[in-house]
């Protein structure tokens, strides 16, 4: 026996994880949730697809470079219902506990043709662009007071303080959600999208969540039906008692609004402005030149995207994709941050320049699920920034970046606190 046959050659690791080459990928920790760039360049060279792992325990094929990524989305083979999901994936991935799934989780982002095409018609309308630039006055007016109820000097939590409730309000105007009710609203809602394990501690807590979400989304519908107005969430209902929606897909679609409405937003926020803390020359030029935002707002959202990654998809059988065999009901899930970094598409991809263009970023998805809302989101975002640059002068890191305490959230990007110092309020 040879001493290579004694001794045979362990199996390549990957230099950031250490994972071999036959292991799913972790896509987890704090050090990956901090900066997955290192690991998402590492994946795109070495291949366009790759068996990954959530924490969860489930492994699932991740899509990582910018091509490979776009044909992914657009793949007719490739749906989204949960019905399509194998037995393994049901039992790690889909979590949500009955009957809250088949009751939450039928909404847009889960469906296919030609049942999406019917459901996406029924928002299109209040989210068109031209309705979108008719509102910026009342999106201002927002902002503005929000930054009015912030400390005169000093600093503040500029998540707490600010991106945790424009999103929110703004939504609020846009869908037709009454004052009232908004108001009682919990963000903390919002984490039944954070995926809690039937063994996990925090079970409990997740579960009294979605009960209490599905309380207030009975009452959203129950105050339509007596208070119709000419907005999303009175169409909505409609649509419901003429049955172009079951009852389930109505209080879906509620659903995402109240949560994929907000929270990618609020995140969004809180990335943009910690890429430029740590960029003070950009920071200081965007806020020196607002003429920029529009564009500067593309390229923030290109280098880092709160939307890391898109949810689930399924092949209905075996199938090819980009050269990797993927069995049926497998989950595949497109990396868009790995998209946006991606040198063969952009140059100098790992680089923040303003005046990126053209900018095909994938932060808003491609294809059939490209996210409806991306016009609202637009704008938040120009005049969240907008904003905070402009009436924070002086505005700087008040901790380090390094140390910032990223959410544990699989598919997002984001921190629940940025504390940040500044001169006098404006």
């Amino acid at each position: 026996m040879t001493q290579s046959e004694q001794n045979p050659p362990a199996a390549p690791r990957c230099p950031v994880t250490g994972a071999t080459a036959d292991e799913p990928i972790p896509l987890y920790g704090s050090a990956y949730k901090s900066d997955p760039y290192d690991l998402y360049r590492e994946m795109r060279e070495a291949g366009p697809v790759h068996r990954v792992r959530f924490p969860s325990g489930i492994a699932a094929w991740l899509v990582t470079g910018y091509e490979a990524a776009q044909q992914t989305l657009g793949d007719p083979r490739l749906g989204k219902n949960h019905s399509l999901g194998n037995d393994n994936w049901r039992k790690l991935a889909s979590i949500m506990p009955e009957p809250q799934h088949s009751q939450l989780q039928v909404h847009l982002l889960h469906q296919d043709p030609p049942k999406h095409t019917g459901m996406r018609r029924l928002v299109l309308d209040a989210f068109a662009p031209r309705r979108i630039e008719a509102l910026r006055p009342r999106f201002q007016e927002i902002a503005d007071a929000l930054v009015d109820d912030l400390p005169g000097e000093g600093g503040a939590d500029l998540v707490q303080g600010f991106a945790a409730h424009f999103p929110f309000r703004v939504l609020a105007e846009v869908i037709g959600l009454p004052e009232g009710l908004a108001r009682r609203f919990d963000r903390d809602w919002g984490k039944v999208v954070q995926p809690v394990g039937p063994q996990d501690p925090g079970r409990p807590a997740y579960e009294g969540r979605l009960r209490a979400l599905q309380t207030y989304i009975a009452d959203v519908v129950a105050h339509k039906h007596e208070h119709w107005q000419d907005d999303l969430l009175s169409r909505l209902v409609v649509a419901k008692d003429r049955k172009e929606l079951s009852q389930e897909e109505l209080d879906s679609m509620i659903f995402q609004l109240l949560v994929a409405g907000q929270e990618p937003v609020t995140n969004q926020i809180s990335t943009m402005l910690i890429t430029l803390l740590r960029h003070p020359d950009e920071l200081a030029r965007l806020r020196d030149e607002p003429a920029l935002l529009p564009r500067a707002v593309e390229e923030l959202m290109r280098y880092d995207s709160a939307f890391e990654l898109t949810t689930w998809r399924f092949f209905a059988e075996d199938s090819d994709l980009h050269g990797t065999r993927i069995p049926a009901g497998d989950s595949v899930i497109v990396s868009l941050c790995a998209a946006n970094r991606d040198r063969e598409q952009f140059p100098d991809a790992d680089t923040l320049d303003l005046d990126r263009t053209p900018n095909s970023h994938l932060a808003f998805g491609h294809g059939i699920h490209f996210c409806p809302g991306a016009a609202l989101a637009r704008a938040e975002l120009q005049i969240a920034i907008g904003t905070l640059l402009a009436r924070l002068p002086g505005l700087r890191p008040a901790t380090d970046l390094d140390e910032l305490e990223w959410i544990p959230a699989v598919l997002a990007r984001g921190v629940n606190q940025l504390p940040v110092s500044y001169d006098k309020r404006t």
